[in-house]
Protein backbone atom coordinates (compact mmCIF):
# COMPACT_ATOMS: atom_id res chain seq x y z
CA UNK A 1 0.00 0.00 0.00
CA UNK A 2 1.00 3.54 -0.88
CA UNK A 3 1.11 4.53 3.05
CA UNK A 4 4.02 6.31 4.64
CA UNK A 5 2.37 7.68 8.00
CA UNK A 6 -0.02 5.68 9.67
CA UNK A 7 -2.75 7.33 11.81
CA UNK A 8 -4.70 6.08 14.81
CA UNK A 9 -8.45 6.59 15.89
CA UNK A 10 -7.61 9.37 18.16
CA UNK A 11 -5.77 11.33 15.59
CA UNK A 12 -8.86 10.92 12.74
CA UNK A 13 -11.79 11.79 15.27
CA UNK A 14 -9.53 15.07 16.11
CA UNK A 15 -9.13 15.53 12.61
CA UNK A 16 -13.07 14.35 11.56
CA UNK A 17 -13.81 16.90 14.27
CA UNK A 18 -13.03 20.12 12.31
CA UNK A 19 -15.86 19.38 9.20
CA UNK A 20 -19.31 18.66 9.04
CA UNK A 21 -18.91 15.27 7.77
CA UNK A 22 -19.70 12.82 10.90
CA UNK A 23 -17.94 10.39 12.55
CA UNK A 24 -15.23 7.71 10.79
CA UNK A 25 -17.50 4.10 9.89
CA UNK A 26 -13.77 2.77 7.82
CA UNK A 27 -10.52 4.56 7.05
CA UNK A 28 -8.42 1.84 5.25
CA UNK A 29 -4.71 2.58 3.17
CA UNK A 30 -5.44 2.71 -0.63
CA UNK A 31 -2.97 0.44 -2.49
CA UNK A 32 -2.53 3.18 -5.39
CA UNK A 33 0.02 5.98 -5.73
CA UNK A 34 3.59 6.15 -4.64
CA UNK A 35 4.02 10.09 -3.33
CA UNK A 36 1.60 10.61 -0.69
CA UNK A 37 -0.45 8.27 1.69
CA UNK A 38 -4.48 7.81 0.21
CA UNK A 39 -7.03 6.42 2.44
CA UNK A 40 -10.04 5.62 1.60
CA UNK A 41 -12.62 7.48 4.52
CA UNK A 42 -15.78 6.73 4.59
CA UNK A 43 -17.61 8.50 7.17
CA UNK A 44 -21.54 8.53 8.34
CA UNK A 45 -22.19 11.32 5.53
CA UNK A 46 -19.92 9.80 2.68
CA UNK A 47 -16.69 8.12 1.19
CA UNK A 48 -13.59 10.63 0.61
CA UNK A 49 -9.82 10.12 0.15
CA UNK A 50 -7.74 11.52 2.97
CA UNK A 51 -4.46 12.29 2.05
CA UNK A 52 -1.57 12.78 3.82
CA UNK A 53 1.42 14.96 1.77
CA UNK A 54 4.99 13.13 1.88
CA UNK A 55 8.17 13.47 0.65
CA UNK A 56 8.27 15.91 -2.70
CA UNK A 57 5.48 17.40 -1.85
CA UNK A 58 6.01 21.18 -0.65
CA UNK A 59 3.36 22.71 2.07
CA UNK A 60 3.62 26.01 0.32
CA UNK A 61 2.73 23.92 -3.05
CA UNK A 62 -0.58 22.62 -1.96
CA UNK A 63 -3.11 25.73 -1.97
CA UNK A 64 -2.19 25.97 -5.46
CA UNK A 65 -3.30 22.05 -6.06
CA UNK A 66 -6.19 22.20 -3.86
CA UNK A 67 -7.72 25.25 -5.48
CA UNK A 68 -6.95 24.04 -8.68
CA UNK A 69 -8.78 20.95 -8.31
CA UNK A 70 -12.12 23.22 -7.26
CA UNK A 71 -11.35 25.76 -10.05
CA UNK A 72 -11.38 22.94 -12.56
CA UNK A 73 -14.64 20.89 -10.97
CA UNK A 74 -16.66 24.50 -10.80
CA UNK A 75 -15.61 25.04 -14.96
CA UNK A 76 -17.16 21.30 -15.57
CA UNK A 77 -14.27 19.12 -15.55
CA UNK A 78 -14.47 15.73 -13.99
CA UNK A 79 -12.20 15.91 -11.36
CA UNK A 80 -12.21 15.59 -7.46
CA UNK A 81 -12.74 18.49 -4.75
CA UNK A 82 -11.23 19.54 -2.15
CA UNK A 83 -13.44 19.80 1.15
CA UNK A 84 -13.65 22.66 3.17
CA UNK A 85 -13.79 22.33 7.01
CA UNK A 86 -16.00 24.35 9.36
CA UNK A 87 -13.54 27.39 8.94
CA UNK A 88 -13.35 26.95 5.39
CA UNK A 89 -9.76 25.68 5.07
CA UNK A 90 -9.04 22.79 3.06
CA UNK A 91 -5.59 22.20 4.26
CA UNK A 92 -5.30 20.57 7.64
CA UNK A 93 -2.94 18.18 9.24
CA UNK A 94 -2.80 15.03 11.08
CA UNK A 95 -0.52 12.89 12.68
CA UNK A 96 2.37 15.51 12.13
CA UNK A 97 1.77 15.50 8.00
CA UNK A 98 -0.47 18.05 5.89
CA UNK A 99 -3.44 16.66 4.72
CA UNK A 100 -6.54 17.04 2.91
CA UNK A 101 -9.87 15.87 2.80
CA UNK A 102 -10.61 14.88 -0.97
CA UNK A 103 -14.28 13.85 -2.72
CA UNK A 104 -14.68 10.70 -4.15
CA UNK A 105 -14.44 10.03 -7.59
CA UNK A 106 -16.48 6.89 -9.21
CA UNK A 107 -14.30 5.10 -11.74
CA UNK A 108 -12.03 3.07 -12.06
CA UNK A 109 -8.79 2.98 -14.05
CA UNK A 110 -7.83 0.92 -17.26
CA UNK A 111 -5.45 -1.85 -16.68
CA UNK A 112 -5.28 -2.39 -20.02
CA UNK A 113 -5.79 0.87 -22.09
CA UNK A 114 -7.28 0.58 -25.42
CA UNK A 115 -7.67 3.44 -28.20
CA UNK A 116 -10.70 4.44 -27.11
CA UNK A 117 -9.41 5.23 -23.55
CA UNK A 118 -6.72 6.77 -25.38
CA UNK A 119 -9.09 9.04 -27.69
CA UNK A 120 -11.62 10.20 -24.46
CA UNK A 121 -7.86 10.81 -22.80
CA UNK A 122 -6.99 13.75 -25.31
CA UNK A 123 -10.33 14.88 -25.06
CA UNK A 124 -10.54 15.71 -21.85
CA UNK A 125 -7.06 16.55 -21.84
CA UNK A 126 -7.56 19.48 -23.74
CA UNK A 127 -10.70 20.44 -21.82
CA UNK A 128 -8.28 20.35 -18.16
CA UNK A 129 -6.06 22.52 -20.18
CA UNK A 130 -9.05 25.01 -21.57
CA UNK A 131 -10.94 25.08 -18.45
CA UNK A 132 -7.38 25.94 -16.45
CA UNK A 133 -6.45 29.22 -18.70
CA UNK A 134 -8.02 31.20 -16.20
CA UNK A 135 -6.46 29.68 -13.18
CA UNK A 136 -4.89 32.88 -11.16
CA UNK A 137 -2.29 30.83 -9.45
CA UNK A 138 1.00 30.14 -10.57
CA UNK A 139 3.59 26.92 -10.24
CA UNK A 140 6.30 26.49 -12.04
CA UNK A 141 7.26 23.08 -12.94
CA UNK A 142 9.63 21.78 -10.41
CA UNK A 143 10.67 18.51 -12.66
CA UNK A 144 11.50 20.52 -15.73
CA UNK A 145 15.08 20.53 -17.25
CA UNK A 146 16.48 23.03 -13.85
CA UNK A 147 14.59 19.44 -11.48
CA UNK A 148 16.46 17.06 -13.65
CA UNK A 149 20.08 18.39 -12.92
CA UNK A 150 20.18 17.58 -9.55
CA UNK A 151 18.15 14.06 -10.08
CA UNK A 152 20.62 13.29 -12.65
CA UNK A 153 23.50 14.80 -9.85
CA UNK A 154 21.82 12.20 -7.25
CA UNK A 155 21.39 8.77 -9.33
CA UNK A 156 24.92 9.02 -10.87
CA UNK A 157 27.53 7.50 -8.20
CA UNK A 158 24.92 4.31 -8.52
CA UNK A 159 23.12 4.30 -11.67
CA UNK A 160 25.25 1.78 -12.92
CA UNK A 161 23.99 -0.66 -10.76
CA UNK A 162 20.78 -0.45 -12.40
CA UNK A 163 22.39 -0.98 -16.02
CA UNK A 164 25.61 -1.05 -17.10
CA UNK A 165 26.65 2.42 -18.63
CA UNK A 166 23.18 4.08 -17.51
CA UNK A 167 25.37 6.97 -15.80
CA UNK A 168 26.48 8.12 -18.88
CA UNK A 169 23.76 7.69 -21.28
CA UNK A 170 21.59 9.99 -18.97
CA UNK A 171 24.28 12.22 -18.83
CA UNK A 172 24.67 12.06 -22.30
CA UNK A 173 20.56 12.08 -23.00
CA UNK A 174 20.51 15.18 -20.30
CA UNK A 175 22.86 17.52 -22.18
CA UNK A 176 20.96 17.44 -25.27
CA UNK A 177 17.62 18.06 -23.93
CA UNK A 178 19.10 20.56 -21.93
CA UNK A 179 20.46 22.26 -25.22
CA UNK A 180 17.85 22.21 -27.30
CA UNK A 181 14.64 22.62 -24.21
CA UNK A 182 12.52 25.75 -24.68
CA UNK A 183 12.75 28.22 -22.13
CA UNK A 184 10.12 28.24 -19.35
CA UNK A 185 6.70 29.89 -20.45
CA UNK A 186 6.75 33.33 -20.58
CA UNK A 187 9.96 33.67 -21.17
CA UNK A 188 10.45 31.96 -24.29
CA UNK A 189 10.87 34.90 -26.46
CA UNK A 190 8.08 36.89 -28.52
CA UNK A 191 5.70 33.82 -29.62
CA UNK A 192 6.04 31.20 -27.05
CA UNK A 193 4.66 27.50 -27.47
CA UNK A 194 0.70 27.42 -25.75
CA UNK A 195 1.08 27.01 -22.35
CA UNK A 196 -0.75 27.18 -18.72
CA UNK A 197 -1.88 25.03 -16.67
CA UNK A 198 -1.12 21.08 -17.15
CA UNK A 199 -1.45 18.00 -14.78
CA UNK A 200 1.45 16.53 -15.69
CA UNK A 201 1.51 13.09 -14.27
CA UNK A 202 -1.38 11.36 -16.62
CA UNK A 203 -0.68 7.80 -16.03
CA UNK A 204 -3.60 5.59 -16.64
CA UNK A 205 -3.88 5.25 -12.80
CA UNK A 206 -4.84 8.94 -12.41
CA UNK A 207 -7.44 8.59 -15.33
CA UNK A 208 -10.74 7.26 -14.53
CA UNK A 209 -13.40 5.67 -16.66
CA UNK A 210 -17.19 4.00 -16.24
CA UNK A 211 -16.55 1.45 -19.13
CA UNK A 212 -14.54 3.38 -21.81
CA UNK A 213 -16.21 6.29 -21.05
CA UNK A 214 -13.66 9.01 -19.47
CA UNK A 215 -14.86 9.84 -15.76
CA UNK A 216 -12.53 11.70 -13.75
CA UNK A 217 -8.82 12.68 -13.68
CA UNK A 218 -7.33 12.74 -10.13
CA UNK A 219 -4.23 13.42 -7.97
CA UNK A 220 -3.26 16.59 -9.65
CA UNK A 221 0.21 17.19 -6.79
CA UNK A 222 2.67 17.58 -9.81
CA UNK A 223 0.06 20.26 -11.51
CA UNK A 224 2.26 23.16 -13.29
CA UNK A 225 2.59 26.12 -15.07
CA UNK A 226 3.83 24.50 -18.37
CA UNK A 227 4.09 23.84 -22.37
CA UNK A 228 0.38 21.71 -23.13
CA UNK A 229 2.63 19.60 -25.61
CA UNK A 230 5.00 18.45 -22.90
CA UNK A 231 1.87 17.28 -21.17
CA UNK A 232 0.68 15.31 -24.66
CA UNK A 233 3.79 13.84 -24.61
CA UNK A 234 3.73 12.46 -20.97
CA UNK A 235 0.73 10.58 -21.98
CA UNK A 236 2.29 9.13 -25.19
CA UNK A 237 4.89 7.48 -23.12
CA UNK A 238 2.34 6.28 -20.17
CA UNK A 239 -0.32 5.05 -22.63
CA UNK A 240 1.40 4.93 -25.94
CA UNK A 241 3.79 2.09 -25.24
CA UNK A 242 2.55 -2.16 -24.69
CA UNK A 243 3.71 -4.46 -22.31
CA UNK A 244 6.54 -5.65 -24.49
CA UNK A 245 8.02 -2.24 -25.01
CA UNK A 246 6.44 -1.36 -28.63
CA UNK A 247 4.99 1.64 -29.68
CA UNK A 248 0.97 1.58 -30.74
CA UNK A 249 1.00 3.91 -33.03
CA UNK A 250 -3.07 3.75 -33.35
CA UNK A 251 -3.20 4.36 -29.55
CA UNK A 252 -1.16 7.71 -30.00
CA UNK A 253 -3.06 8.70 -33.10
CA UNK A 254 -6.17 8.02 -31.33
CA UNK A 255 -4.52 10.59 -28.23
CA UNK A 256 -4.20 13.11 -30.58
CA UNK A 257 -7.08 12.83 -32.96
CA UNK A 258 -8.66 13.01 -29.46
CA UNK A 259 -7.23 15.97 -28.38
CA UNK A 260 -7.58 18.31 -31.41
CA UNK A 261 -10.74 17.43 -31.76
CA UNK A 262 -11.51 20.07 -28.88
CA UNK A 263 -7.97 21.87 -28.86
CA UNK A 264 -5.96 22.20 -32.07
CA UNK A 265 -2.54 22.19 -31.50
CA UNK A 266 -0.49 24.77 -33.49
CA UNK A 267 2.40 23.30 -36.01
CA UNK A 268 5.45 24.42 -33.36
CA UNK A 269 3.13 22.23 -31.16
CA UNK A 270 3.53 19.54 -33.35
CA UNK A 271 7.01 20.35 -34.18
CA UNK A 272 7.92 19.86 -30.90
CA UNK A 273 6.37 16.44 -29.86
CA UNK A 274 9.75 14.29 -30.33
CA UNK A 275 11.45 16.91 -27.94
CA UNK A 276 8.91 16.97 -25.48
CA UNK A 277 8.29 12.77 -25.57
CA UNK A 278 12.17 12.29 -24.76
CA UNK A 279 12.34 14.94 -21.86
CA UNK A 280 9.00 13.05 -20.49
CA UNK A 281 10.83 9.77 -20.85
CA UNK A 282 13.83 11.41 -19.10
CA UNK A 283 11.70 12.96 -16.17
CA UNK A 284 10.10 9.75 -15.26
CA UNK A 285 13.29 7.41 -16.00
CA UNK A 286 15.03 9.51 -13.57
CA UNK A 287 12.20 9.87 -10.54
CA UNK A 288 12.24 6.19 -10.91
CA UNK A 289 15.34 5.63 -10.73
CA UNK A 290 15.91 8.08 -7.54
CA UNK A 291 13.08 6.16 -6.00
CA UNK A 292 15.35 2.86 -6.56
CA UNK A 293 17.98 3.66 -5.40
CA UNK A 294 16.63 5.56 -2.39
CA UNK A 295 13.77 3.08 -0.91
CA UNK A 296 12.16 3.97 2.25
CA UNK A 297 12.89 1.55 5.03
CA UNK A 298 9.79 -0.20 5.88
CA UNK A 299 6.98 1.81 3.70
CA UNK A 300 4.38 -0.19 2.41
CA UNK A 301 4.76 0.41 -1.39
CA UNK A 302 7.04 -1.21 -4.26
CA UNK A 303 9.49 1.15 -6.98
CA UNK A 304 8.67 0.82 -10.18
CA UNK A 305 11.07 -0.22 -12.92
CA UNK A 306 13.50 2.36 -14.22
CA UNK A 307 14.23 0.71 -17.21
CA UNK A 308 11.08 0.52 -18.45
CA UNK A 309 11.04 4.31 -18.95
CA UNK A 310 15.17 3.62 -20.42
CA UNK A 311 13.42 1.52 -22.85
CA UNK A 312 10.80 3.81 -24.01
CA UNK A 313 13.46 6.69 -23.90
CA UNK A 314 15.37 5.06 -27.07
CA UNK A 315 12.78 4.70 -29.17
CA UNK A 316 12.29 8.24 -29.05
CA UNK A 317 15.64 9.10 -29.35
CA UNK A 318 15.18 7.73 -33.04
CA UNK A 319 12.11 8.98 -33.88
CA UNK A 320 12.51 11.72 -37.06
CA UNK A 321 8.88 13.55 -36.43
CA UNK A 322 5.51 13.67 -35.33
CA UNK A 323 4.16 11.29 -37.43
CA UNK A 324 5.85 8.83 -35.39
CA UNK A 325 3.10 9.41 -33.44
CA UNK A 326 0.36 9.11 -36.23
CA UNK A 327 0.07 13.16 -36.50
CA UNK A 328 0.63 14.77 -39.70
CA UNK A 329 1.42 18.70 -41.00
Amino acid sequence: MAVYTEIDDDQLAALLARYDLGTAISCKGIAEGVENSNYLLVTEKDTYILTLYERRVKRDDLPYFLDLMNHLAAKGLACPTAIHDREGNTLNEVAGRPCAIISFLKGVWPRKPNARHCQELGMATAKLHLAGRDFPMQRVNALSVDGWAKLVADCQPNADSVRPGLAQEILREFDGLKAGWPDAPGRAGDRPLPHGVIHADLFPDNVFFLGEQFSGFIDFYFACNDYFAYDLAICLNAWCFEADGAFNVTKARALLNGYESVRPLTDGEVHSLPLFARGAALRFLLTRLYDWLNQVPGALVKPKDPLEYWQKLKFHRQVLGASAYGIER
